[in-house]
């Protein structure tokens, strides 16, 4: 047991005020005043992030919608034919609870289908942040605004690949 413990309301409530003044002379020493961050939205109300991952990258608007999902002039389904991927895609609303919220409209180059869902997820996940900042801290936890900087090894010399070698001739 603690040597000061509390035994009646009124001890918890000086207990409450000193633990408040403690707070507050705190607080003054250190302010932790932080600047709100601003949403960034274009004239038509959207919000643009870049996202990538492997050799892709995608270019992103977000604009609130009935969570049409539009992938290089294509639906979602088209474009990303495997379910895997349009569940990459769609992890970003999920998290931030904001399914079937925003029309998202991008462009897509580079790299193959799934380095594409990839950059498709981060563009979408950062222009979240950049529409509503508040989101921001559930992104960063489930890791999604952080890029994703593996990328294929390259090829050495005296080596069938990376790192694989020829096969062993003992004559």
């Amino acid at each position: 047991m603690s040597g000061t413990q509390t035994r009646s309301l009124a001890d918890l409530k000086e207990a409450l005020d000193a633990r408040q003044a403690i707070a507050g002379a705190q607080e003054a020493a250190f302010p932790t005043d932080r600047v709100k961050a601003e949403p960034k939205r274009d004239a038509q109300g959207r919000s643009y992030a870049t996202g990538r991952r492997k050799e892709s990258t995608a270019r992103v608007w977000i604009k609130p919608g009935k969570g049409n999902i539009e992938v290089n002039g294509k639906k979602v389904v088209e474009y990303f034919a495997r379910p895997v991927l349009r569940m990459l895609i769609a992890q970003p609303f999920l998290v931030a609870d904001r399914h079937n919220q925003f029309d998202v409209i991008c462009t897509v180059s580079g790299g193959g289908l799934s380095g594409q869902a990839g950059a498709v997820r981060h563009g979408i996940s950062r222009a979240l942040t950049y529409y509503e900042p508040d989101l921001r801290g559930i992104l960063k936890i489930a890791g999604f605004l952080t890029r994703d900087s593996r990328a294929v090894e390259r090829k050495k010399y005296g080596k069938a690949k990376a790192r694989r070698s020829f096969q062993f001739s003992k004559r």
